[in-house]
């Protein structure tokens, strides 16, 4: 194990509210205040520390892929340019909903718990009961408030956060924050579907041709990654590099170098752009310090990126909006321009064009028994601004269609007038 990944596992060994600084990792572990500073960088993008300003860099508790759509107090600090008047050392913890306190006390208590956000003006009587219940405060308006209720906030480390935006402001920016939260869960990524390895699964660098021959017999694969002693990844070995090989030649020699890898983070759309692209079937997943984790296949994501189009989508994102402007029936595909499709003059907006080539051309591919489509280049030959309230239609001619690619030019139109001519080049995912 490097210094390096002993420093992330002691911090990950910590408490949740550790404090944690350069100097005393460095001095407790007995390594350079640099290694240790880089290791402390790292944890910090792996979510197992945060910085909060007045306190330092605390240990907080890592969220889980499926808790990522939560929201930090120290968040919601940063997205309504709040100040902490108390109760800093909770700012680490998450909240799942948030509360208006614009009723009498009583009814406000039925909608609080440790996981509430209340959102109030200067009601001091509606911010104490609330901190006695463990609810954090958001106080709107620029208003302070008691000491007393300080003192509280800092004894239970209970977030009190001042904003000068109104409340109906501030719920709006903590719910459309919430909201962009949702969407990012929907993302697929690489954490999602990797596979574990152990040692049946790679070839070290040490390995021969008569290695390479065990494993695939044993395990019926044909592609290994190559890895150091520390599990490190050097390279990739595939069926057409052991061509040239002979019975005692080693693996590192004739490996492919550099590998193409992903990393946990990575999103799955990007990968199978990656690997339809390269030609590649298997591609290695690293951690930040460059260690083998695991191993994705071809197969693996093609069919993660089916699954995930026939999911119901909790966000919406802006390519949703215009789609569902977009009529795609027998007659063909049309769409009106509405409002909210234009720019500030109220003509159609040329992003929105881009957008509908997007919505629509899957609908064309299914014609050949395409699922998934990633537009690789996008040539705009012809366009035309298009006053609000017009009619559009759609119309596609294919190019040429082969396995993994397609050409094709879509033509817009309104009426007898032309609106937009681009050429498509497009990657087919089956």
């Amino acid at each position: 194990m490097t210094k390096h990944e002993q420093i992330l596992a002691h911090i990950e060994s910590l408490s949740v509210g550790s404090k944690i600084s350069v100097r005393k990792i460095a001095k407790v572990l007995r390594v350079s205040e640099g290694t240790a500073y880089r290791a402390i960088k790292d944890a910090s993008h792996m979510g197992l520390v945060a910085t909060i300003d007045r306190v330092g860099t605390v240990r907080i508790e890592k969220k889980a892929r499926e808790r990522i759509e939560q929201l930090t107090y120290n968040e919601i600090v940063s997205i309504v340019d709040g100040k902490v008047l108390g109760g800093r050392r909770g700012l680490y913890r998450t909240l799942t909903n948030f509360a208006i306190g614009a009723m009498e006390v009583d009814d406000v208590m039925k909608y609080l718990s440790s996981h509430t956000l209340l959102i109030v003006g200067n009601r001091l009587e509606v911010q104490y009961e609330a901190l006695r219940k463990g609810t954090a405060v958001l106080i709107t308006g620029g208003f302070n408030t008691s000491k007393s209720i300080i003192d509280y906030a800092d004894k239970y480390d209970i977030p009190v956060i001042s904003c000068n935006y109104d409340s109906y402001m501030a719920a709006n920016i903590i719910n459309r924050s919430l909201y962009n939260k949702k969407i990012r869960t929907e993302v697929l990524v690489v954490d999602d579907i990797v596979k574990d390895i152990d040692e049946t699964c790679v070839l070290f660098e040490g390995m021969t041709l008569e290695d390479y021959k065990y494993h695939a017999t044993t395990t019926g694969h044909s592609r290994f990654p190559i890895v150091d002693q520390d599990w490190r990844l050097t390279g990739i070995l595939t069926s057409k590099e052991i061509i040239n090989m002979r019975n005692g030649d080693r693996v590192e020699r004739f490996m492919t170098r550099p590998p193409i890898y992903a990393q946990l983070h990575t999103t799955v759309a990007s990968c199978a752009h990656m690997m339809i692209w390269e030609g590649i079937e298997l591609l290695p997943v690293i951690s930040p310090s460059k260690k083998l984790v695991g191993v994705i296949t071809r197969e693996d994501v093609l069919k993660a990126m089916q699954v995930i189009g026939q999911q119901p989508h909790v966000g919406e994102t802006i390519n949703d909006q215009i789609a569902k402007h977009i009529t795609i029936n027998n007659d063909g595909i049309h769409l009106q321009v509405s409002p909210l499709l234009t720019n500030q003059f109220g003509m159609l907006s040329k992003s929105v064009i881009v957008a509908i080539i997007e919505e629509t051309i899957r609908f064309e591919m299914r014609k050949y028994k395409k699922l998934e489509v990633m537009i690789e280049s996008l040539n705009i030959v012809y366009i035309k601004s298009l006053p609000i309230e017009s009619d559009i239609e759609v119309n596609y001619d294919m190019f040429d269609v082969g396995r993994n690619f397609a050409k094709l030019e879509v033509n817009m139109s309104s009426g007898t007038q032309k609106v937009a001519n681009a050429i498509i080049m497009c990657q087919l995912i089956d």
